[in-house]
């Protein structure tokens, strides 16, 4: 994370394009660390029980960065004392703090890091040479990280029928809330001629469906309790899957919603933006029910298969925005939005077939504990 911060000032002081997309590219690369594996830190922290209240709010955090920095952003661009170069300072600056005081404040809590700790302390202590933990035997090694630790996230993408349908349909949402980055400013600065800062409060929007669906997600948490106890508190992956349901038909009703209303300019304003408070709502629920889902399932694994679903959500987030101008321009806002309705139309069925055939799909898979 502090490389992430060094390379934000790089990019905050770059003289040319070629200059901000490495320091871009390279930021992205180290900075992608927390997000593969705090879902997974979670799974170490809380039991089953109660994990889903805490990556409701985990997942509230992940997605208040795209939804309140566009208005930051643009704030920052207007400022005629600052420009376009201090949302850099200011990242570095952010992240640089975060990881100060999580490096001084947070303890370890991976399982067999612990336990391996502990063996070595009672061999110390009892002389007992018996007493040791499998995880003391592991070495990292650059040869390791890219046979092992690179490529089993690769492997359970391409070979985990759970992590590739979960993955896609995490990673899809993910793409089209990164779609709204330029679609918005099309459709509220362009079309309806408003200023870039006032253009960007519509993301607010997105933020605010985010939050009027917690209890979506909180309200399940007493069902799943009852199901983690049927089933002697082990964890439930498919008792996660009703929320991701509701979330599926909120999520393609605010896409159709808001393409055949955010344009022509007559139209009032509140219904666009009503819609994204739906795209939003839909949204969180799906994505926090997938890190739920892949979390119960593969346990250890948990940051394998949530880095297999980091690694496709990236590549959709970042090729989705740069298909919206020309995708837009020619199809215009409606039929180009309906599209996507229509893709996250199809994929309704997931969280259903996972409820009927998830237990049958774990059973097969070489990761699952």
């Amino acid at each position: 994370m502090y490389a992430l911060a060094i390379l934000s000032i790089g990019t905050a002081v770059s003289k040319n394009a070629a200059a901000f997309f490495i320091t871009r590219f390279i930021a992205g690369f180290f900075g992608s660390a927390p997000i593969c594996n705090v879902a997974a830190a979670l799974g170490d922290i809380y039991v089953p029980k109660y994990r889903g209240t805490a990556m409701t709010f985990y997942s509230i955090g992940v997605v208040a960065g795209p939804t309140l920095g566009p208005t930051i952003g643009a704030a920052i661009l207007v400022n005629p004392h600052m420009g376009w170069r201090w949302t850099g300072y200011i990242t570095s600056i952010w992240t640089a703090t975060v990881t100060t005081v999580s490096v001084i404040s947070l303890p370890e809590i991976y399982a067999p890091v612990l336990l391996s700790r502990k063996a070595k302390r009672l061999r110390s202590e009892t002389g007992n040479t018996k007493l040791y933990h499998p995880h003391e035997r592991i070495k990292i090694t650059p040869q390791n990280i890219i046979t092992k630790h690179f490529s089993r996230p690769l492997r359970m993408l391409t070979t985990e029928p759970m992590v590739t349908c979960i993955a896609f349909y995490a990673s899809f949402v993910y793409a089209v809330l990164y779609l709204t980055l330029p679609v918005f400013p099309i459709v509220f600065a362009n079309i309806r001629g408003w200023k870039p800062v006032v253009a960007s409060l519509p993301f607010l929007a997105l933020f605010t469906g985010v939050l009027c669906a917690v209890p979506i997600n909180l309200a399940n948490q007493p069902r799943y309790a009852r199901l983690v106890a049927k089933a002697g508190g082990k964890p439930v992956p498919e008792g996660r899957l009703l929320p991701m349901s509701v979330g599926g038909f909120l999520f393609a009703i605010g896409l159709f919603w808001f393409g055949w209303t955010a344009t022509p300019a007559t139209i009032h304003w509140i219904s666009p933006v009503i819609a994204i408070a739906f795209i939003g709502g839909g949204f969180i629920v799906i994505f926090q029910q997938c890190l739920n889902f892949l979390v119960d399932t593969y346990g250890l694994y948990a940051a394998s298969a949530t880095g297999a679903n980091t690694f496709l959500r990236s590549v959709l987030a970042a090729g989705l925005p740069m298909a919206a101008m020309p995708m837009y321009a020619k199809l215009k806002v409606g039929p180009a939005t309906s599209i996507l309705g229509g893709v996250a139309t199809c994929l309704l069925p997931v969280p259903f077939v996972f409820m009927r055939f998830g237990e049958r799909l774990r059973a097969k898979s070489r990761f699952v504990p």
